[in-house]
C-alpha cells in the first residue's frame, strides 16, 4: 500500500511539472536559431556585466527635515591669509544677539608670506579647477561625499623653498564657537575692543597707506571638519585694487548629517554670494574697509545617506534580464521565420505559370492544370 501511494504521489507531482522535457529526437536545430542564440547569449553577458557594475556602485540619498537643534554652538573653521602685518589687523565675530566672540578664543595670528611658492600655486590652481567643475557638475558633490575621509588632504601644503623674504602678510587660522544665529565674521584694521553698543576696532593707530585687504581663503567651513570635503570658498584669492576696499561674502549655512560607509558626521554645507566695492564716502559708497563674512543658518537640515542595491534586488533584476532576453529573442525568431516562410512560399507559387485555357462546347473554359501521365513506354 505504501509503495502504491508513493507511486500515485510521484505520478501527481510529475503531472504538475511546468518544465516538461522534450526528447532530443523531436528537437530540430537550424543555422538561424543558432545565430539568434549567439546574439542572445552575447546580449545577456553584456547586460549582466553592466548590472553587476550597477550593483557594486552606491548613490547618495537626500532627505530634508526641520532642524530642531538651536541650543548647541556652531563651529567656524578659518584659515585666511591677509596681505597685512598681524599687528595691523583684527578678527572677531558679532552675532544678532549682540554677542561678540573675540579672535583670542581660538584663532592664531601667524606672520606669513602672501605670495605662494610654485608647489602651492599648483595646489591652488588645481583647487580652483575643482571648484569650477563643481559649479558646473553638481553631481560631483556626491563623489566628494563618498570619497570623504579617504581622499588626500585639501589643506595648503607648506612652503618647500627656504625664502629669505620677510613676512608681509598675516595668516589667521583656527576655529571659533558661536551661537546658532545669524552673525558677521570680519577682519578689519586694528584690534577689536569691547564697546557698550557692540565693539570697535583701534584703526586710528594704523597708517592708511598700509591698508591692503588682498586675501586668500585657504579654508572656510562650518561644523566639525571632514577631511576630503571641498568647501565653496576654499582656494579663493582676491586682490585689492584700492586701499579702501570692502570684500563681502553672504553665506547661507545648511546643517548636514553625513552617513556614508566610510564616515558618519554632523557637518554643514553652505552657499555663498560675493561682492566687493571701494569705500568712497564722497561718492556715497559708505562702509569700513575689510573682509566681512555675513552668515545665516537655514531652518532645514539635510541628511545625506549612502545607499547600496540589496542583493535580492540585484538577483531579481538579473533573472528579469535572462528571462526577458530568452522570451524576446524566441518571439522575434519565430516571427522572422514565419515571415521568411510566407515570402518563400509566394516565390515558389509564382514559379508555376498558368497554362492556356481549354474551351468547352458550352462556352466555358477549363483553367485546371492537366494531370501528368506516367510514361510507361
Amino acid at each position: 500500500m505504501r509503495r502504491l501511494n508513493r507511486k500515485k504521489t510521484l505520478s501527481l507531482v510529475r503531472e504538475l511539472d511546468a518544465f516538461p522535457k522534450v526528447p532530443d529526437s523531436y528537437v530540430e536545430t537550424s543555422a538561424s536559431g543558432g545565430t539568434v542564440s549567439l546574439i542572445a547569449f552575447t546580449t545577456m553577458a553584456l547586460l549582466t556585466i553592466m548590472e553587476f557594475s550597477v550593483y557594486q556602485d552606491t548613490w547618495m540619498k537626500y532627505e530634508y527635515e526641520v532642524d530642531k537643534d538651536f541650543s548647541s554652538k556652531l563651529r567656524i573653521n578659518i584659515d585666511i591669509t591677509v596681505a597685512m602685518k598681524c599687528q595691523y589687523v583684527g578678527a572677531d565675530v558679532l552675532d544678532l544677539a549682540e554677542t561678540m566672540v573675540a579672535s583670542a578664543d581660538g584663532l592664531v595670528y601667524e606672520p606669513a608670506i602672501f605670495d605662494l611658492s610654485p608647489q602651492q600655486k599648483e595646489w591652488q590652481r588645481m583647487l580652483q579647477l575643482i571648484q569650477s567643475r563643481l559649479q558646473e557638475e553638481h553631481s560631483l558633490q556626491d563623489v566628494i561625499f563618498k570619497s570623504a575621509f579617504k581622499s588626500a588632504s585639501t589643506a595648503l601644503p607648506p612652503r618647500e623653498d627656504d625664502s629669505s623674504q620677510p613676512p608681509d602678510a598675516c595668516r589667521i587660522h583656527g576655529h571659533l564657537y558661536v551661537n546658532k544665529v545669524a552673525g558677521n565674521f570680519h577682519i578689519t584694521v586694528g584690534k577689536a575692543i569691547p564697546h557698550p553698543r557692540g565693539h570697535a576696532h583701534l584703526a586710528a593707530l594704523v597708517n592708511h597707506d598700509s591698508y591692503n585687504f588682498s586675501h586668500r581663503i585657504d579654508h572656510l567651513s562650518f561644523g566639525e571638519p571632514v577631511p576630503g570635503i571641498i568647501n565653496p570658498l576654499d582656494g579663493t584669492e582676491k586682490i585689492a585694487l584700492d586701499h579702501n576696499q570692502m570684500f563681502q561674502y553672504f553665506i547661507t549655512v545648511v546643517p548636514t548629517r553625513l552617513n556614508t560607509y566610510k564616515i558618519s558626521a554632523d557637518t554643514h554645507q553652505f552657499s555663498v554670494t560675493e561682492r566687493e566695492r571701494v569705500i568712497n564716502h564722497a561718492a556715497g559708497s559708505h562702509g569700513v574697509s575689510g573682509i566681512f563674512m555675513k552668515y545665516d543658518l537655514s531652518s532645514l537640515m539635510v541628511t545625506v545617506t549612502e545607499e547600496h542595491m540589496p542583493f535580492w534586488q540585484f538577483f531579481v533584476r538579473l533573472c528579469g534580464i535572462v528571462g526577458g532576453i530568452f522570451s524576446t529573442t524566441g518571439m522575434l525568431h519565430g516571427i522572422g521565420k514565419f515571415i521568411v516562410e510566407i515570402i518563400y512560399c509566394r516565390f515558389r507559387l509564382g514559379a508555376y505559370k498558368p497554362v492556356n485555357s481549354v474551351p468547352f462546347e458550352d462556352g466555358h473554359t477549363d483553367n485546371h492544370l492537366p494531370l501528368l501521365e506516367n510514361n510507361t513506354h
